[in-house]
């Protein structure tokens, strides 16, 4: 009761001071004309529970400069004065207000101005949409669906363009349960659970927020719009470029070296195709020389038995010698010695072509580089966004680069053991033909001589010592024909090796060359990656970095100086009707001055 006599002296005087208080805050005069140095706007909207507009207003903040009278423009069908009581005028889009304060707040009810955001929401219970209406109180798997877009019912649209959203859901952990957002960030508020989504200027987003409810409801989503607030420095490049160019020119290094493994691997591959055509024609030889060592021998050994008996039969006189058969004699040892002296020739031929193949072969190994290519080397050049496929082209053709050069070097003493064996054939081979040559020039003189007796004898005495040599000879061809046959077995496989390898070098030159047009390729696409890198950096700040938009009226386009637009959205709330609000913010901004101080005397 002490409290109520109390507020009713204090109407009293306030009534009594009321004609002066007035015009204390009317003390600019209304012809004077003000001047504000800068406004700002704050739009708030209030959307369906779907996202559909339901009403704006926007509340206009001026820092004055000169008291005064001040216009300012907007297509209001109401505005209000949130600073003091002084009445306001409003003609058409006209706003005008009298104010002789730093500061002057008013708020204006707009009707059909679209947003800058189409924003749409659904939901989902149980796998079926359901309308807001229909799930209060339901029970299930829910999904809220959000998708922002630009609204192509507004015409001048910058702010969706340098603007960013901030989409904030809160949530009752009593109500939502195994909450789950895509793209979202989740945080306790309180008591309660928030999710929140950032949409990036110029952006068109759709977002899903899953969860079980149980009896729901839920407040109305709230969405921010303003510029954005992180401001993006350009930062150093200098040093990623630096390291660019170190990958672009270690990338050019790579090409380089491929291409002189390229060349190397065409200088081995015609090698190895010498040393196969070589190897080709002497396992031919061999396997010729091995078929006709039975008739060698078997020849030789007739040879030997006709020296003997020759050398016996000339024991007796003279007159007792078929010379015709001494003739035949010597007509078959010098066919033999000319069939040597071929055998020697092919054999000489074969070794001087295999000694060629086989430096070629060792050139062109020794081409292929020794370098190690570490995993790490690896890592960092998959790491560089290199074509994946020619990565892996060019570490399959290194580890098989690596592994022909150290089979190479595991096997070259036994390239290097063919040459010796040819040499000693070739000089066994020399050696009976000139023993055959000999013979037969020797038995030759013996029968052109007119003193046959005397040339008998001494044909006798040269055909012991020849056949004795012979002997000799013929046991050696003996060994000499055996080591033949193993030969032509044991080349027989070093061959069949041989044209694997010949074919394995020519799938891999083929490789090879796929490789180097692949790293060809590479080095051209990276020669300008710093550069590109540097692009794209540029790229990226020019695409988020909004600080040199210039703030403009979201109400008119008429009002100048303004500092700042900022939007302020939410959607109605999932509630039953005992538990909304009888009041909402818009009606609590309507309360001008006088409401707000009576409220201090209601009990």
């Amino acid at each position: 009761m002490r409290l109520k006599r109390t507020g009713m002296m204090l109407l009293t005087l306030l009534l009594l001071v009321m004609p002066v208080a007035l015009p204390m805050a009317h003390g600019a005069k209304a012809s004077e004309k003000g001047v504000h140095s800068g406004k700002s706007e704050v739009v708030y909207a209030t959307l369906e529970a779907d996202g559909d507009p339901k009403e704006i207003y926007v509340v206009n903040k001026f820092l004055v400069e000169k008291p005064g009278k001040i216009i300012d423009y907007g297509p209001y069908t109401r505005v209000e004065n949130l600073t003091d009581l002084t009445p306001m005028e409003r003609d058409g889009q006209r706003v005008g207000f009298v104010t002789s304060k730093d500061l002057f707040y008013y708020q204006g009810t707009l009707k059909d101005r679209p947003l800058p955001w189409d924003i749409d929401v659904s939901y989902r219970l149980n796998g079926k949409s359901l309308s807001p209406e229909q799930l209060l109180g339901k029970d299930g798997k829910l999904e809220i669906r959000i998708h922002t877009r630009a609204n192509e019912k507004a015409s001048e649209n910058p702010f969706f363009e340098n603007y960013m959203l901030q989409i904030s859901l809160t949530l009752d952990p009593e109500i939502f349960q195994h909450i789950q957002a895509n793209g979202g960030t989740i945080a306790e508020a309180g008591k309660n659970q928030q999710v929140t989504f950032t949409v990036l200027p110029g952006k068109e987003a759709r977002f899903v927020v899953k969860a079980d409810v149980r009896d729901l409801e839920m407040e109305g989503i709230q969405i921010t719009g303003i510029p954005p607030t992180l401001s993006i420095d350009i930062p150093d490049t200098d040093e990623m470029t630096d390291g660019m160019k170190s990958l672009s020119d270690a990338v050019q290094g790579i090409d380089a070296g491929m291409g002189e493994l390229n060349k190397g691997m065409a200088q081995l591959q015609q090698g190895i195709e010498g040393l196969h055509g070589g190897s080709k024609k002497y396992r031919q030889g061999i396997r010729e020389l091995e078929q006709g060592s039975a008739d060698l021998v078997e020849g030789s050994e007739a040879i030997y038995d006709a020296l003997k008996k020759l050398s016996q039969s000339l024991g007796g006189d003279a007159g007792s010698i078929d010379v015709g058969q001494l003739k035949e004699l010597q007509k078959r040892l010098a066919d033999m010695a000319g069939g040597l002296r071929q055998t020697e020739n092919s054999l000489t031929a074969l070794q001087d072509r295999y000694a060629k193949a086989y430096h070629a072969l060792d050139r062109s190994i020794a081409a292929i580089p020794a370098q190690e290519i570490s995993e790490e080397d690896i890592r960092q050049l998959k790491a560089s966004g290199a074509d994946p496929r020619v990565v892996d082209q060019l570490v399959q053709t290194y580890t098989a680069a690596r592994a022909a050069k150290d089979t190479y070097t595991a096997v070259k003493g036994s390239f290097q053991a063919v040459n010796p064996p040819l040499q000693e054939v070739t000089r066994s081979v020399r050696e009976m033909r000139i023993y055959m040559e000999i013979i037969a020039d020797r038995l030759g003189n013996s029968l052109d001589q007119t003193d046959l007796d005397e040339s008998m004898r001494k044909l006798q005495q040269g055909l012991q010592s020849l056949s004795k040599q012979y002997g000799d000879f013929h046991s050696g061809l003996v060994d000499y024909t055996r080591g033949v046959a193993r030969l032509s077995e044991t080349y027989g496989r070093l061959h069949g090796g041989i044209t694997e390898l010949k074919d394995g070098t020519q799938q891999f030159q083929t490789g090879m060359h796929e490789l180097h047009h692949g790293t060809s390729k590479l080095a051209r696409s990276t020669r300008g990656l710093p550069d590109q890198m540097q692009s794209e950096i540029d790229q990226m700040v020019s695409e988020y970095d909004r600080s040199d938009f210039d703030p403009v009226s979201f109400v008119s386009s008429k009002n100048k100086r303004v500092e700042s637009v900022q939007f302020v959205i939410k959607t109605e709330s999932i509630k039953k009707e005992d538990d909304k609000p009888k009041s909402g913010p818009k009606e609590e901004g309507k309360r001008g001055f006088w409401d707000r101080f009576l409220d201090l005397f209601r009990g």
